[in-house]
C-alpha cells in the first residue's frame, strides 16, 4: 500500500469516528428544553387553549414531563404531568391493543367472523372480522355522539340493535374512518373478557402496565387531578362545558381519561418490544400488528393504517402516531420506533392537539429533514369526462350528503347550506373553498372495482356515490 494511503485510511477512520461519537454524544447531552416551552405557550394562544400536558420520551425512559397553562380557565389551576385529560380517538390504540392480547391468548380470530365469539347481533354485524374492524374498513357509517347512557350495559344494547343501516357501504371496500366500527371492537373485547368494557381495558392493559390513573370511568377521573375540558367561541372566548360530554357505549373509540405520566409507559413498552422496566408487559406480536401498515387511506397519499394506529413518514422518520378530538380535549401520541422516541401532547379544548408543540420537540432529537416549503396550488383543468362522471351525490351518514353539480361549465360542491367551487389540484384530488381563501377542503374520487368513481374521500371519511 502506497505511503499516502496508510496516511490517509487512519485520519478517515478517525474523522468518521469522531463524526459519529459527536453525533451521539449530542442525543445523550441535557437538553434545554425551553424552546418547547415557548412553542407551546404560543400555540395554546394560537389555538384559544387553556392548558396542555406535554411528555417527551427516548428510549426506555421519560426526559422531559410538564404543564403548559391552566386546567380549568374558572381557578387558574396550573396543568401538571399528573393531570388527568380525556383523549378522545387516541382512545383507539388501546382498544385495538386489548383485543389484539385476545387474540394472541386465542380466545378470538382475527380474520374470523365476530359472530364466532360474541351472540345477539345482526347477521351483516356478526359477519365482520376484528381485522374490518380496526382498520376502518368495515363499511359502518361514522358518528360521534359526545352525550348517551352512563350504564355499563350501553355498549351491549347499542351494538345489539344495528341492522343494516349502519353500513354505508360493502365490508371490506375501502378504508373510511369509523367510530362504531371500535365501539364493536370494544364490545367484543368486553364480551370474550367477560366484564364491563372499562374493567376489561383495566385487566389487559392499564394493570399490566401499571398505568393506575388511566380510566374509562367519568367518577373514577374525578377522584384525580383532573383538566376540565373546554370549548371556544369568539364572542366568549374558552370556556368550561357543562355538563361533562359522557356516553359510556362509546368508550371504546374516545373516551380514556389518563395522563401523560401513564401513557409513557405504554409508548416505553411499545418502542421497547413490550418490555417495561425488565418486564415483558406487552406480547411483541401486540406491538407487530398495530403498526403493520394493513391498508392505504385514500385522501392521504403515503399514508397507511395498522391497528388504531396511522402510519406514514414525516420529515424523513417513519411514524406510527394517532390523534384524539372530543368534546372538551384533544389529544395526540407520536412514536417513532425506530429512533425509540416519542411525544404524547395533551390538552383541554375541543380539538386541540398542538402539531407545532410535537413538531420541536421532534426536531430536538431526530435526524429530521429540512421542512418543506410550501407549494402554491395549481388549478388543473377538468376534462369533460371528468365532470360527467364526479357529479352526484355522495353520502356516509343519512344526515351528510356532499353533492357534487355542475353550473355554467363548473364544478361545485354543496354540503348542508354551503355551496362552494371546486378546482383541481391533482389527478382525482379537488379542493373546495371561496376564492382567495387559503383555508381549502381536500377532497379525492376513488374508483370502485368496475373502474368508475364511486367514492368521494375526505378528511378520513369515504362517501359512497348514490346509484
Amino acid at each position: 500500500m502506497p505511503k499516502l494511503f496508510r496516511v490517509l485510511l487512519p485520519c478517515t477512520f478517525l474523522a468518521v469516528f469522531c463524526t459519529t461519537l459527536t453525533a451521539a454524544n449530542a442525543l445523550q447531552q441535557p437538553k434545554d428544553f425551553s424552546e418547547i416551552e415557548k412553542v407551546a405557550a404560543e400555540e395554546l394562544h394560537q389555538t384559544n387553549t387553556p392548558g396542555a400536558a406535554i411528555a417527551v420520551i427516548r428510549g426506555d425512559r421519560v426526559v422531559f414531563a410538564k404543564g403548559a397553562g391552566i386546567s380549568n380557565i374558572e381557578t387558574g389551576t396550573p396543568v401538571t404531568p399528573d393531570m388527568l385529560f380525556r383523549l378522545g380517538s387516541t382512545t383507539k390504540m388501546f382498544t385495538a391493543a386489548a383485543l389484539v392480547t385476545l387474540a394472541e391468548a386465542g380466545r378470538v380470530r382475527l380474520d374470523q367472523p365476530i359472530g364466532n365469539f360474541v351472540s345477539g347481533l345482526h347477521p351483516k354485524i356478526a359477519a365482520l372480522t376484528a381485522h374490518e374492524l380496526l382498520t376502518h374498513t368495515s363499511g359502518m357509517l361514522d358518528e360521534a355522539p359526545m352525550y348517551g347512557s352512563q350504564d355499563d350495559d350501553a355498549l351491549a344494547r347499542e351494538v345489539r340493535s344495528w341492522k343494516e343501516d349502519r353500513f354505508f357501504t360493502e365490508p371490506g371496500d375501502i378504508y373510511s374512518y369509523s367510530n362504531p366500527g371500535f365501539w364493536l371492537a370494544g364490545f367484543v373485547v368486553q364480551e370474550v373478557s367477560g366484564k364491563p368494557y372499562a374493567d376489561a381495558m383495566v385487566d389487559r392493559i392499564f394493570t399490566p402496565l401499571g398505568m393506575t390513573h388511566t380510566t374509562l370511568r367519568p367518577t373514577m377521573a374525578m377522584t384525580y387531578p383532573l383538566a376540565q375540558g373546554h370549548d371556544f367561541s369568539p364572542g366568549k372566548g374558552p370556556f368550561i362545558i357543562r355538563p361533562h360530554a359522557n356516553n359510556s357505549a362509546s368508550w371504546p373509540a374516545g373516551s380514556i381519561f389518563s395522563n401523560v405520566n401513564d401513557l409513557s409507559r405504554f409508548v416505553i413498552a411499545f418502542m421497547n418490544g413490550g418490555q417495561l422496566e425488565g418486564k415483558q408487559v406487552l406480547p411483541p406480536a401486540v406491538i407487530e400488528k398495530l403498526s403493520t401498515p394493513h391498508v392505504d387511506t385514500p385522501d392521504a397519499p403515503g399514508s397507511k393504517y395498522g391497528y388504531g394506529l396511522t402510519i406514514r413518514d414525516f420529515r424523513g422518520v417513519h411514524m406510527v402516531q394517532h390523534g384524539g378530538s372530543r368534546a372538551g380535549y384533544g389529544s395526540l401520541i407520536w412514536m417513532v420506533p425506530d429512533q425509540r422516541f416519542a411525544v404524547i401532547i395533551l390538552a383541554n379544548r375541543s380539538g386541540a392537539s398542538l402539531d407545532k408543540t410535537a413538531e420541536k420537540a421532534m426536531e430536538m432529537f431526530l435526524p429530521l429533514t429540512l421542512k418543506p416549503e410550501p407549494k402554491p396550488q395549481v388549478e388543473l383543468p377538468i376534462s369533460e369526462a371528468e365532470k360527467a362522471e364526479w357529479v352526484g351525490t355522495y353520502q356516509n351518514l343519512p344526515t351528510d350528503k356532499i353533492e357534487i353539480f355542475a353550473r355554467d361549465g363548473k364544478l361545485f360542491l354543496r354540503r348542508g347550506t354551503s355551496e362552494l367551487p371546486l378546482r383541481k389540484t391533482a389527478e382525482n384530488q379537488v379542493s373546495a373553498g371561496a376564492p382567495g381563501n387559503p383555508r381549502q377542503a381536500q377532497f379525492t374520487f376513488v374508483r370502485g372495482k368496475d373502474g368508475r368513481t364511486l367514492y368521494l374521500h375526505s378528511g378520513g371519511r369515504a362517501f359512497r356515490k348514490a346509484g
